[in-house]
């Protein structure tokens, strides 16, 4: 019997429906006579409330809601990668090249292609046991992503049947898998799973993998570990969008889920515009190979963008069930929260902080928490790595979203308007921000790049903190006052900004540096640094210390082509040392006069 409520109540997005006894929490409905899609929040005796994901306007009261019988859920499968859907996983391709300019109502959930055929790749035998999660199946999806095909959670069997290699849609019917009681699950090349379900694995493993992005100032000062959970909060023009671009394609993950939560169109447009031109760095393919993109605007329904965050990261747990490592790019939560204040103000529940839901706090922290480093099902090890860009009005970083946020990420890549004014880029400042993953990281780098690199940031950060504090000195009466030994730390500092922090992503040789690089620097920085220190506390002066055109030469580094060991480094700390030798000399001669 088909189950079915009647409309009583609308309120944008926001609708009721009585005789709804029979339906679930969490249940996909099916919503007036356009049968838009919605999903019930609520159940009181008969009383339903529902949230629609797509524009109610021309509902009526009195209209049927009809029951699915099954959560809001993804198809996954082949065909995900390289495609732009909307919130709920609709492609807007698609859509758009049947001839709408805008997703119309009623279009029903649409999802990946089904009529595409894939060349696949059987791998089990009739006969052999396979359990959830196991990998029965492959298909070469992109040029750099192959697509395991794996038996959905729940199900395990001994294969009774199986086809032969071949080209075959989604749809197709790949193994057959009979269990203990007799009975048989068919099984193709794509799962459903809901969006608000974490799926299962063996077992949350401990974080100890850098994720390298080739930014200094995030590999090195504010490091991002494989697995951990990252936001970049920042007011208008601060750079959330263009850094979060940076690291989906330089960051060494091996597939970008993008999610444009209640952004504005244009900078959507030029997501959708850029992304399928650029390139991936590794491979010199096309970086669409091994990303999606979830497009949710400003002007989409406020319920879908609701949903959009949890439908990002569902395909990014369904790679990670493969092996891989996902990076999850949000942008903005604070958009999602906005939509989450919305839905709650037309639910009439009793607003909290600045009129958010006094859930805020919980939600953010559940959708973080699917983050990780995980052993799955079939014995492979994947991770989830979300980075989340925050919008605080204003640039005010005690507003609720960003204060939640910042309770919850191991890495808060602070970013400040001033800086970004300075045109100093990433504007990621260096003392609000911070990452809780560098004592975890610390036997990585050893093994992987220096012995000593941490030790030489911490020196470093030692410097530009008490720079920080000599410049309200400096900002008083002036950098004239302070002793040499001061004054050298101004120096340096200011090397360290615009020499190692600034990065120019429109630069060959500097928009990206790889780890053993970003170390020969930061020695170079602390050879100058110990150098002139070291000659400043024998009375040597400034004047003589600081030679002009090797601080602009060590700036410059940055913008010089290494090959091969990076001897460039070596002739630069060659350079000083040879410097500060003869200055140490002239010295004790007496040709230099301490005055």
């Amino acid at each position: 019997m088909t189950r079915q409520g009647n409309i009583i109540y609308i309120n944008g997005p926001v609708v009721k429906a009585d005789h709804m006894e029979g339906f679930m929490v969490r249940e996909m409905v099916m919503v007036g006579e356009k049968k838009l899609i919605g999903e019930v929040i609520s159940l009181e005796n008969d009383l339903g409330t529902v949230q629609v994901y797509e524009e109610t306007t021309g509902l009526k009261i009195g209209e049927k809601m009809y029951g699915t019988g099954k959560p809001l859920s993804l198809k996954l499968g082949p065909g995900i990668l390289g495609n732009i859907f909307d919130g709920i996983e609709r492609p807007l391709s698609k859509i758009y090249d049947s001839g709408n300019r805008f997703i119309p109502e009623g279009i029903g959930l649409l999802s990946i292609d089904e009529e595409k055929y894939w060349d696949v790749e059987i791998i089990v035998k009739t006969g052999a046991k396979l359990k959830s999660g196991e990998i029965f199946a492959r298909v070469q999806e992109t040029t750099m992503i192959v697509h395991q095909i794996m038996v959905p959670p729940g199900v395990k069997g001994k294969v009774v049947s199986s086809a032969k290699n071949g080209s075959y849609k989604i749809s197709d019917i790949l193994v057959v898998l009979e269990d203990d009681n007799g009975k048989k699950f068919k099984l193709n090349m794509f799962q459903e799973w809901p969006v608000r379900k974490s799926r299962p694995n063996i077992r949350r493993m401990p974080i100890e993998k850098l994720l390298v992005t080739g930014q200094r100032i995030i590999d090195t000062f504010f490091p991002l570990a494989k697995g951990g959970t990252a936001a970049i909060p920042g007011g208008f023009g601060t750079g959330k969008t263009i850094t979060q671009h940076q690291l989906a394609k330089w960051s060494d993950a091996d597939i970008i889920v993008y999610i444009g939560c209640g952004e504005r169109g244009n900078e959507m447009t030029e997501v959708l515009e850029d992304f399928p031109k650029l390139k991936d760095p590794t491979t010199g393919n096309p970086l669409m190979d091994r990303t999606v993109l979830i497009a949710n605007t400003s002007n989409m329904p406020v319920a879908a963008r609701e949903a959009s965050i949890y439908t990002g990261i569902t395909i990014a747990e369904y790679f990670r069930d493969m092996g891989y490592n996902v990076a999850v790019m949000a942008d903005s939560t604070s958009r999602w929260a906005e939509a989450l204040r919305e839905i709650s103000g037309r639910l009439e529940e009793m607003p909290a902080e600045e009129g958010y839901p006094a859930y805020l706090a919980s939600r953010l922290a559940a959708f973080y928490e699917r983050a990780g480093y995980f052993q799955n099902l079939n014995g492979s090890e994947g991770s989830i790595t979300i980075i989340g860009a925050v919008s605080p009005a204003g640039g005010d970083f005690s507003e609720p979203v960003t204060k939640s946020t910042k309770r919850i990420v191991g890495t808060f890549l602070a970013l400040d308007q001033e800086l970004a004014h300075a045109r100093h880029f990433p504007s990621i400042n260096w003392l609000l921000s911070y990452s809780s993953y560098i004592p975890i990281l610390e036997d990585w780098f050893k093994e992987n790049v220096a012995p000593d690199m941490l030790q030489i940031r911490s020196k470093m950060m030692g410097i530009l903190q008490e720079e920080n504090k000599l410049m309200d000195i400096v900002k008083l009466v002036g950098e004239d006052v302070l002793p040499d030994d001061q004054r050298i730390i101004l120096e340096i500092a200011k090397i360290i900004k615009n020499g190692y922090l600034q990065q120019n992503a429109f630069h060959a040789q500097d928009l990206y540096t790889v780890l053993p690089q970003q170390y020969q620097m930061l020695k170079v920085i602390k050879e100058l640094y110990d150098r002139a220190n070291n000659c400043i506390k024998k009375g040597i002066p400034l004047s003589k210390v600081k030679d002009e055109t090797l601080f602009s030469d060590i700036v410059m580094m940055k913008y010089q082509k290494v090959e091969g060991k990076g001897k460039i480094f070596q002739e630069i700390i060659d350079r000083i040392n040879q410097y500060y030798n003869d200055i140490e000399e002239m010295y004790k001669e007496g040709s230099i006069d301490e005055s």
